[in-house]
């Protein structure tokens, strides 16, 4: 990485090249049919969604942002994962430094779990997209990525940006995102949707006034077996349903922690003062940051905001639900900073017409449901993750964000006529966005997980925090967004650091 970066990351900043693909002609999608967007958050999961993107034509990825300029400690999902995604995006003009990517070294998530660390940050995601575009060039007009720590100079300064993608850390995405709204772009968000149930509300007000096309990147909502849930349980395939349990072994980062002692000395290249932003300030400590700060409450929303953004959004569209009106909390150990180990939130929801009343079982930190009948007569047991619908006439069970529905026991689903497909089918949660983009429809273009609908599904999971926060019990009042039962104010419209109001 030494010669990377001395070498060649260096490089990139007068760059002047013109694609081939940038003047039209037979493969290439021309200029004036291309949408401009801005990747703001470019760490471990912000690399990943910004390669997804660039493998569309239509798409330019103009600028990227981050306030970490470049590290080593970005968790990958395998040990080569960068430099292999990036090798495959670039294909045989991959330039020797897509190696350095990834590294050897390794980042200790918890005490089971080690990842292998990988580079990432704003100059080697930059380098990577001037790479790309650059490859097939023609000298002339091609001015390169440009790259930015702070967001509100890239929305001042990119003029021709259509749209940003939000990749920060949770406490960031509402203020990123309402900031790009009121300039007049599309917004795709990182999940969960936001950091507090007021800002959710505030982020979907905005998407309304402006009228951008808006998406979270909840990518079960397009799927087909998503499709396939909606419309057996629709057709009564397991009867009313009236219960319905999901777990997951989320979390993989540390909880259950207090503030760190000391003061180590903040990384060269890092604002750390900007990555706290909106949050009460710290010290940095690399306790933090990168990812595992999803275990802290300042900035992540524990195990059910990582992962309950998948399966409620199931759950939500399956049975056309509201948020909760009552969610009840137990856990292990509280801690005044941090989620505890395991949780288990239990959430009521109301009759809808015909549909009876709800209640929803969240268990995570490895917890699961006791084993149904049905399963225990087909000598199974449950998967690490997943999510169980129970209706008057049968189970219906699924992996955790909804893939490989069955009806079980597995002599139900053999006899099973599945109802006619009745919905229409999705080109996938990215082409939606892109789509509603370039229709010119904007939110009125068909994005599945919308602000407007993703805010229900994010109250609901933000809530299980807020019970679990403010003595175990909420009576919810969604209309007023207010607490009946408890004064939890401070948890459901968190004050921000001056200067950082939203």
């Amino acid at each position: 990485m030494n010669m990377m970066t001395r070498r060649e990351l260096g490089a990139v900043a007068g760059v002047t090249l013109a694609p081939r693909s940038v003047l039209g002609g037979a493969g290439h999608t021309p200029l004036s049919d291309r949408i401009n967007i801005a990747c703001i958050g470019v760490g471990s999961q912000g690399l990943r969604v910004m390669l997804d993107f660039m493998k569309h034509p239509d798409v330019r990825i103009s600028a990227v942002c981050d306030v970490n300029r470049r590290s080593s400690d970005y968790p990958q999902w395998g040990k080569t994962e960068f430099s292999d995604s990036v090798r495959e995006l670039l294909g045989g003009s991959a330039p020797p430094w897509v190696d350095y990517l990834s590294t050897n070294r390794p980042v200790r998530l918890t005490p089971e779990f080690v990842a292998a660390g990988g580079f990432s940050g704003w100059e080697p995601c930059r380098r990577i997209v001037d790479a790309y575009y650059g490859r097939d060039a023609r000298s002339g007009s091609y001015r390169g990525c440009r790259a930015y720590t702070d967001y509100r100079e890239l929305l001042e300064k990119e003029k021709d940006c259509d749209a940003v993608i939000v990749c920060t850390p949770d406490h960031w995405h509402a203020h990123v995102a309402v900031a790009a709204m009121r300039k007049g772009k599309h917004v795709f968000s990182q999940k969960p949707m936001t950091h507090s149930i007021a800002a959710a509300r505030k982020m979907a007000e905005v998407a309304a006034t402006t009228g951008v096309a808006t998406q979270v990147a909840v990518g079960n909502q397009a799927s087909e077996d998503t499709r396939l849930i909606q419309e057996w349980i629709g057709a009564g395939a397991i009867g009313k349903v009236r219960e319905v349990y999901n777990w997951s072994t989320r979390p993989v980062w540390p909880q259950a922690l207090n503030r760190p002692a000391g003061r180590p000395p903040v990384p060269a290249g890092l604002d750390w003062d900007f990555w706290v932003g909106p949050s009460p300030q710290r010290p940095y400590h690399p306790i933090y940051l990168p990812f595992v700060w999803r275990g802290w409450h300042d900035f992540g929303a524990g195990a059910i905001g990582d992962m309950g953004c998948y399966s409620f959004d199931t759950i939500f569209r399956a049975l056309d639900l509201a948020p909760p009106h009552t969610v009840e909390a137990s856990s292990t150990y509280l801690y005044k900073e941090s989620y505890p180990a395991a949780s288990a939130f239990h959430m009521r929801f109301a009759a809808r017409g015909a549909r009876p009343p709800v209640l929803v079982h969240w268990l995570d930190g490895r917890l699961k449901p006791a084993r149904p009948r049905e399963l225990v007569a087909d000598g199974e047991d449950f998967a690490d993750e997943g999510l169980l619908f129970i209706g008057d006439a049968g189970k219906l069970l699924c992996e955790f964000n909804g893939k490989n529905p069955r009806l079980i026991p597995r002599a139900k689903m053999k006899a099973f006529n599945p109802p006619p497909k009745s919905l229409p089918r999705s080109p996938g949660n990215e082409r939606e966005w892109l789509d509603a983009i370039k229709s010119g429809l904007g939110a009125k273009g068909h994005c599945g997980a919308n602000f407007a609908f993703s805010a229900k599904v994010t109250e609901a999971i933000l809530l299980g925090n807020v019970a679990q926060r403010s003595g175990g019990r909420v009576e919810w009042d969604s209309a007023a967004m207010k607490a009946a039962n408890t004064d939890a104010a401070a948890l459901i419209s968190p004050a921000y650091r001056s200067g950082w109001e939203l």
